[in-house]
């Protein structure tokens, strides 16, 4: 699959799919839409919760480290979202 960006259309991104047989492409083109916001979560997790800072030498450590890391930042966006809805969200000033 290749997807042309809007922005810039002289750049092309491709996508290997590794699906069942009969796949329709819209959801292929579905699945690889997804890509953007789980990259979004991974970036908030390493920022957020430490996920890059372990330093473990071994499965079982780096394991624990990454489920901890992964509850902390789900545990951090549900509150957000529950404040959000409450209105109750921490909002900066506009300077």
């Amino acid at each position: 699959m290749a997807r042309r960006s809007i922005n810039r259309p002289d750049e092309i991104a491709y996508y290997l799919g590794y699906a069942p047989v009969g796949t329709d492409v819209d959801r292929l083109v579905q699945v690889a839409g997804r890509r953007w916001a789980i990259e979004e979560c991974f970036q908030a997790a390493k920022n957020e919760c430490g996920l890059d800072q372990y330093e473990v030498r071994r499965y079982v450590g780096w394991m624990r480290h990454i489920t901890l890391s992964m509850l902390a930042h789900a545990f951090l966006a549900a509150t957000a979202a529950q404040a959000a809805a409450k209105g109750d969200a921490e909002t900066v000033p506009a300077r």
